[in-house]
């Protein structure tokens, strides 16, 4: 390996955000799925949740969506929502829907500094009621058009943007947020 492929890969790792994660609940399109993955790299998230309750396990992601962004994730892959909850709620002190209701908050209301894991549901039906009845909230983004919609990965690009503007305000990014051991298995994991 290079001195200056190796100088970028401390650079990306020094950066990444451990207490921040997406959850996609049931979202049928690989693409969407990859398209997703492409912006936690891009903010620094390291660990994702990908929870089929009603869909088969996906075995691979929409390579052209992702420009391979898979390969510097960490994707965890559940069936079982209690299992799902379980690690996530060991992680993350505050796990939120993207719902519309009448308890929704606005995406920009949120403390997105604290530990977080935001959930989004599949391009269908959204969030489901059984994931919804487990999260400690709901939020919504603000939109002033006739449909009260974003595609997933759009909608999980503005938030996902969002906690990178007050993660950046609050200096998340200025040091090494990953603990040793993470960082060192990372870094070994990528240089071969």
């Amino acid at each position: 390996m290079t001195d200056e492929r190796r100088q970028r890969l401390e650079s990306v790792l020094v950066k990444r955000q451990p207490n921040l994660t997406i959850v996609l609940e049931n979202v049928f399109d690989p693409h969407n799925i990859s398209a997703v993955m492409r912006s936690c790299d891009a903010v620094g998230i390291q660990e994702i949740y990908v929870l089929n309750t009603k869909i088969a396990r996906h075995k691979k992601w929409g390579e052209r969506s992702s420009s391979s962004a898979a390969k510097w994730l960490t994707v965890h892959q559940y069936d079982n929502e209690t299992v799902c909850f379980r690690d996530l709620k060991q992680k993350y002190a505050q796990i939120l829907t993207t719902h519309l209701s009448g308890d929704a908050v606005s995406l920009y209301a949120l403390d997105l500094t604290k530990s977080t894991a935001l959930i989004f549901g599949n391009e269908h039906a959204g969030v489901s009621e059984e994931i919804r009845a487990l999260a400690d909230g709901n939020f919504i983004i603000p939109q002033v058009g006739m449909i009260q919609s974003l595609n997933i990965s759009v909608a999980c690009a503005v938030s996902l943007y969002e906690a990178y503007r007050q993660k950046e305000i609050a200096g998340h990014y200025l040091a090494q947020q990953l603990d040793k051991t993470a960082y060192d298995d990372l870094s070994r994991q990528w240089g071969h």
